[in-house]
Formats: structure tokens, C-alpha cells, sequence
């Protein structure tokens, strides 16, 4: 298997032959689908409104790929795109919804629930419940730094938000979620 190099495949997608900027594509598709799946999922919770975003995310950054300056890494070029694409279809679902705030993440817990391709057991299900409960600014923060383990600094470059606007708001959703989890016994 081909050993994945950023700075080899930055190089072919800003070569002028299009065959190698396509291929040189391909591999970035291979090598982030995965990631920002699950990323997109956490969002928006089903799978086929997952593969929705993140075909949009491909096809929004292969539309884009020369607007891509190389000041932050690819990885983080495309995460932004993808949780712009997340909030996008989130705030596209609640007006199409109509609902209030607490019916939405009733509305998001029901689809939860009933996906197909959910295959945790009940604590995850909680966890999931409690993400639910948080502003889609802090669900976004907790899941980066939760799941993803993503650094502070690659978060404020992603989300244009502070490091310690970050923090600040990783703790806040943490204590959320602890007071859901404890209170759902």
C-alpha cells in the first residue's frame, strides 16, 4: 500500500497535468473519507446524511482545490469545509423542521434511535443523547477533542475560535454532559 505524503500529493494537485491532480485527488478521498465520516456522523447523527456531506465535502474541496494556499494542512482545510457542511445541512434541517430547540434535539435523538447503522450499546446511546443536549458550537468542540483528539490549535484554525474560547467551552460541555449522564441513571 502507497504511504500517504502530503507534501507529494500537494505537489500533484497543483501540477498542471490534470490526470495527476485527479489522482493525487483520489488518494485524499482514500485517506480522509474515513475520518471525516465519522466526524460528519457525530453531527448529523444518520448514515446516509453522513455520505450526503461528505460527498459534498469532496466535491466542494476538488471545486476549491485552488483556493487551498498550503497555510494550514490539508487536514484541516478539508475538517473546516466538512463541519461548514455539517452546520449548513443542521440549520437547513431546523428551518425545514420548524420546531423549537428542544423538539430539534428530540427530533435528532429520535433519529438516533432509530438508525439502522447504529450499533452502540446503551451507554453510547447516552453519551450520544447527552452530545445531543449541548449548543452545536460545544457539540462541535466535544467532539473534536473527545473523539478526534484534536489539538487545541488545530480546533482554533478549523473554527476560528480562540484556544482558550476552546478550552472554555470543552469544559463547559464536559460538565453538561457529566450532569445529563448523572441525572439519567
Amino acid at each position: 500500500m502507497e504511504l500517504y505524503n502530503e507534501d507529494d500529493i500537494l505537489k500533484m494537485l497543483r501540477s498542471s497535468d490534470e490526470l495527476l491532480q485527479k489522482k493525487a485527488f483520489g488518494k485524499v478521498v482514500s485517506y480522509y473519507s474515513e475520518k471525516l465520516y465519522w466526524q460528519i456522523r457525530k453531527m448529523v447523527l444518520t448514515h446516509d446524511d453522513a455520505n450526503d456531506i461528505l460527498q459534498n465535502t469532496f466535491i466542494k474541496a476538488w471545486m476549491n482545490i485552488e483556493l487551498f494556499r498550503g497555510e494550514a494542512r490539508l487536514s484541516t482545510w478539508l475538517y473546516k469545509i466538512a463541519i461548514n457542511e455539517c452546520i449548513t445541512f443542521l440549520n437547513r434541517q431546523k428551518m425545514n423542521v420548524q420546531v423549537s430547540i428542544d423538539d430539534t434535539d428530540a427530533l435528532l435523538i429520535n433519529k438516533l434511535e432509530s438508525d439502522e447503522y447504529f450499533d452502540g450499546d446503551e451507554a453510547q446511546l447516552k453519551l450520544q443523547q447527552a452530545i445531543l443536549t449541548l449548543p452545536e458550537k460545544q457539540r462541535i468542540v466535544f467532539n473534536l477533542r473527545y473523539y478526534d483528539e484534536m489539538p487545541y490549535d488545530e480546533m482554533s484554525e478549523i473554527l476560528g475560535t480562540s484556544i482558550g474560547a476552546l478550552k472554555a467551552s470543552y469544559h463547559h460541555a464536559a460538565k453538561k454532559i457529566e450532569e445529563f449522564l448523572t441525572s439519567h441513571d
